[in-house]
């Protein structure tokens, strides 16, 4: 089968949606597939297991619900797009955010391939599909196959545009991300280390995350925050909010962390935190935690819900309560017992979640749909 994978945004800058991209074709050129990814790529030749990616316009830095989308922007991209599928000739065409601008939508304008769809986001209320809406629906059609990530990805898109979505999540690396391996040796020595891994960005919480340490403060002091992520302009504001509230023995950022490394962050936490506001449709970095046999402490957003059963695996508390946060930390810092259930359990769960498995859904689909049952 020879399968053409497209990403809106930039795939030399990993994100949560060309992550997601580039194991899907790992596992489906194992499997005996031709596998070409059709993205925007600044940095030319980027991959990150075998595959082939062909590089279409340059990606802009475009802000977008509390964070930045690195999307192309040209007036030649849809002619580019017609050339590279008229070439390609792809029995099957899998696009990413489908309505994204400009890439994957001139990739659905223009395919005459089995299409299939992936939507990923979920947010509170979204300018573009309702401004879009009725030129969406008449392409909607347009796709034989339509997934969304998790439930409340379904709900948010079938909002603007209903129809049938079936529910295939993100994948993780189970055997990587898992409880046996290195860990930060500098961060071992006694302390509780709390793990946030994210990009600082207002949307992550992550104000709200030291807010809740300094409450933790008053109650336990032997503790440690490892804020793991790149840096933004934000930073130097959590930075002198860390200095106002007497944090600065207590809270550590470690800049950006590569793809090698950020295993060895997982094991070396006692607790897993993300504290995030909202825009998260899945919760990809809890399931990492998770398998690496971590409890965990977040927003009890309905996407992070979709993954973590509060008293399963974790603690679920109310977005935007920092007292509610430290409450739970302080739980969990106190019941070395009920971290390790926590761990056991989410371990099981994350390998519900295992790229094998992930990706075996995603290649039935295209069967089903080959073979002509399209809906």
């Amino acid at each position: 089968m020879k399968i053409g994978l497209v990403s809106p945004y930039d795939y030399s800058f990993p994100g949560g949606v060309v992550n997601h991209i580039a194991h899907l074709a790992h596992h489906f050129i194992q499997s005996g597939h031709t596998v070409k990814i059709i993205a925007p790529c600044l940095r030319k030749g980027t991959s990150y297991f075998e595959e082939e990616v062909t590089s279409v316009g340059r990606p802009f830095p475009i802000p977008a619900y509390g964070s930045i989308a690195r999307i192309p922007i040209s007036p030649w991209l849809p002619a580019q797009v017609r050339h590279i599928l008229k070439k390609e000739k792809f029995d099957i065409v899998h696009v990413h955010e489908p309505f994204s601008p400009m890439l994957s939508l001139s990739v659905v304008a223009n395919s005459n391939s089995t299409m299939v769809g992936t939507f990923h986001a979920c947010h509170p209320r979204s300018r573009s599909y309702w401004v879009g809406k009725l030129i969406m629906r008449k392409m909607l059609p347009r796709l034989h196959g339509k997934i969304a990530v998790s439930k409340p990805a379904m709900d948010y898109v079938s909002h603007y545009l209903p129809a049938e979505y079936q529910i295939i999540p993100n994948g993780i690396e189970i055997d990587r991300f898992s409880p046996e391996g290195k860990k930060r040796e500098e961060f071992l020595d006694g302390k509780i280390n709390i793990l946030f891994v994210g990009r600082l960005e207002k949307r992550k919480g992550v104000d709200q995350l030291i807010q809740s340490c300094a409450e933790l403060k008053n109650q336990f002091s032997n503790f440690r925050l490892i804020v793991a992520g790149p840096g933004t302009r934000l930073r130097p504001g959590y930075e002198a909010q860390v200095e106002s509230l007497g944090l600065k023995d207590h809270v550590v950022f470690t800049d950006w962390v590569s793809s090698e490394d950020l295993p060895s962050y997982y094991r070396t936490a006692d607790i897993f935190c993300s504290p995030a506001l909202t825009g998260e449709s899945f919760g990809i970095i809890l399931l990492e935690a998770m398998a690496s046999g971590k409890p965990i402490v977040a927003s009890n957003l309905p996407g992070y819900a979709s993954v973590v059963t509060h008293g399963q695996e974790g603690l679920l508390v109310p977005v935007k309560d920092a007292k509610a946060l430290a409450s739970a930390l302080l739980t969990l810092i106190e019941d070395k017992s009920l971290r390790e259930q926590f761990g056991i359990r989410g371990r099981i769960t994350a390998e519900k979640y295992s790229w094998d498995k992930v990706s075996a859904q995603v290649m039935n689909l295209y069967n089903q749909l080959l073979n002509g049952s399209k809906n």
